[in-house]
């Protein structure tokens, strides 16, 4: 007995309901363990009730349900969570994730994504590659991905199609870009007027698209106005997509304050951090996610705390090309929006379970430093007075609750008004790394354990807005 198998833009969604334990982080330092509940999900795909053991309600929904042939159950030692959100993406670059991380950021940009990104014109070659990213997302257990494209409207299509086919909660950007100091001649919008036409005829075409018509209000994939950074933009282009961005109501989506040379080179072009420019620009809205944002001053974070823009902290990627860690802890004591992102490729996991650990590795540093030619006092930010060290239950938060909040979506939490994005993660899946201990561990102990050991093979099944997208096999 089940709901529908898995995901159809056709298909007619029916009510069904789930018995499980579901985990998941409502707040930075809140777990919720729900033992043995029933989830009842409309035919919309929102979570209607989560209702515990007792009661005649729970009773009644579960005999209605098991005579109709729309109860699941998860068997034993496997949990539900919440559907992982990352915050970005580069979805062209996924062929070259894993390689090319030696090298600086502008051999890597110059030499290696930028000749790569420019092949997306190619609409089969960008099928091909966007078929792979987005199952490969989905079985990882990733329903909501914000996706970085290219400047071309064709592979940009297909990777929104990709997400609608494939049932992923997306947003999908057309790059923009048309600074000549620092785009390949090849790769760039042919004025800052085409790079803004460009992106508002891809925002309607999306809007308008027959297979995203919106469910419960929302749909499936959303647009996103995306100037890849300040400095590889004008300012008529960032101006331009500011005023769209006014008008539009869209999400925004850039890189910012990223790195020294880039943090610096916006300084001195702009006279302005990368924060407050693109505020001036008209960029920094409720709906804007920056990606890094490592190296803010504090009247930046106050600046995008009282705009509501978010940041997508990306703890790996930060390592390879930032050589610097986003102070997650401190920055959510001071009301600044963020979630968590893999960054293919800049970081070269698919694993938002990797992602989870990477920040609190990251954060641990942060925290305690890592000099020993240092003294233990002086070492890290502990030492002055300022912690940075975050656990398992802030990181799920990041990946999950804060990433809903972030993008201004009713996803992340398992609990009733919410999408039913949602993993089932099974700890005895062959080949998993998870051991629990029988009488020992207790829920919340599972769930440290599967944010430390979680990998692709302990995600059983996926769902987006109630229909299952994924389905783990095994031969």
């Amino acid at each position: 007995m089940s709901a529908p198998s898995f995901f159809s833009p056709s298909e007619p969604r029916t009510a069904w309901a789930l018995r499980c334990t579901a985990l998941d982080a409502p707040a930075p330092d809140r777990l919720r363990v729900q033992e043995d509940v029933l989830i009842v999900v409309n035919d919309q795909g929102q979570i209607e009730s989560v209702l515990t053991a007792h009661g005649a309600r729970r009773k009644a929904a579960e005999a209605a349900h098991a005579e109709a042939g729309t109860l699941q159950q998860l068997p034993p030692g496997q949990y539900l969570l919440p559907g992982m959100v990352d915050l970005h993406v580069h979805a062209p670059q996924w062929p070259q994730s894993g390689k090319a991380l030696d090298v600086p950021l502008a051999t890597w940009l110059q030499e290696h994504t930028f000749p790569l990104e420019a092949r997306y014109g190619d609409a089969a070659f960008a099928s091909m590659v966007y078929d792979s990213v987005v199952r490969t997302l989905l079985a990882n257990g990733t329903t909501t991905a914000m996706y970085f494209g290219t400047i071309h409207a064709a592979g940009n299509q297909v990777l929104a199609e990709r997400c609608m086919q494939l049932g992923q909660r997306a947003l999908v950007g057309k790059v923009a870009m048309d600074e000549p100091t620092q785009c390949p001649p090849y790769y760039k919008d042919a004025s800052a007027q085409a790079g803004v036409e460009e992106t508002e005829r891809f925002i309607h075409w999306l809007q308008q698209h027959p297979d995203n018509a919106p469910q419960a209000g929302l749909q499936r994939v959303l647009p996103v106005i995306t100037p890849r950074f300040i400095p590889s933009c004008t300012d008529a282009l960032l101006r331009g997509l500011g005023d769209l961005a006014q008008r539009t109501g869209a999400h925004v989506q850039t890189h910012c304050s990223e790195s020294d040379w880039e943090h610096q080179h916006v300084l001195a072009r702009t006279g302005m951090t990368d924060a407050h420019a693109l505020h001036d620009f008209g960029l920094l809205t409720r709906r804007t996610v920056v990606a890094h944002a490592n190296f803010l001053a504090p009247d930046d974070i106050a600046l995008m705390a009282r705009t509501g823009a978010s940041v997508a902290h990306c703890p790996l990627s930060n390592f390879y090309f930032a050589n610097s860690v986003f102070p997650a802890r401190s920055g959510q004591a001071q009301s600044l929006g963020m979630g968590l992102a893999t960054d293919i490729s800049g970081g070269y996991s698919p694993s938002m379970f990797d992602a989870c650990r990477h920040a609190v590795t990251a954060a641990l540093a942060l925290h305690e430093g890592t000099d020993p030619n240092l003294p233990a006092g002086v070492r890290g930010r502990a030492g002055k007075g300022q912690p940075a060290k975050i656990d398992h239950v802030f990181a799920l938060w990041l990946a999950t609750a804060a990433g809903g909040q972030a993008l201004d979506l009713p996803i992340g939490r398992i609990e009733p008004g919410f999408a039913m994005d949602a993993i089932a993660v099974n700890c005895l899946a062959p080949d998993s790394n998870i051991w629990l201990w029988p009488g020992e561990d207790s829920s919340a102990d599972v769930l440290q354990k599967i944010t430390c050991h979680a990998t692709r093979a302990n995600v059983e099944r996926t769902w987006v807005q109630g229909a299952q997208v994924h389905g783990r096999t095994v031969a």
